[in-house]
């Protein structure tokens, strides 16, 4: 198979998958290396295809052009985490992103992908257990997400009950 439809066939396993797919699990299916995995990627992101890398695995973002989205700018402890993400998703919002603004390297992002509380405490859960600092330990806590819903409505309650539990920045 050549690298064209290999890539058409990964875009068809992305759409049909229910949940987020591991490099390894598109390498073994193609029998490829996660590196290829990677370059394939981004080769279809250079397409156009809305495809994200998060700790779960690769999702293809179908909802993207359903969904308004807004950067928010944020400050909490590690503690209050979880409470945080959980605002968005119980609002009816989609936590895309995590971003924080490095006085060296710039912005760093990295991709989230939460909606709801399950996906929120899977997330949780893997900082745990592989003990990793989150990004805002960079920036005493502050950070950006960026957040998406079906309407600025539904943003603009989200803003206020992150606003009422003070953690907008």
């Amino acid at each position: 198979m050549d690298g064209q439809t290999r890539r058409i066939e990964m875009i068809k396993m992305l759409q049909e998958a229910t949940k987020p797919m591991s490099g390894a699990k598109l390498g073994n299916a193609f029998g490829i290396s996660r590196q290829v995995v990677v370059q394939d990627i981004a080769l279809l992101r250079a397409e156009g295809y809305d495809l994200l890398a998060t700790a779960r695995g690769y999702i293809l973002n179908q909802e993207a052009g359903n969904m308004v989205r807004r950067v928010i700018l944020v400050k909490h402890t590690a503690e209050q985490m979880e409470d945080e993400l959980n605002t968005v998703v119980d609002n009816g919002g989609r936590v895309r992103n995590v971003i924080v603004s490095h006085g060296v390297y710039g912005d760093l992002t990295g991709d989230l992908m939460l909606k709801t509380r399950r996906d929120v405490k899977a997330f949780a859960e893997k900082v745990g257990h592989n003990e990793a600092a989150l990004l805002s330990v960079l920036t005493a806590g502050v950070h950006m997400h960026t957040i998406e819903a079906p309407t600025e409505e539904e943003l603009d309650i989200i803003e206020e009950e992150l606003r009422q539990k003070g953690y907008l920045a």
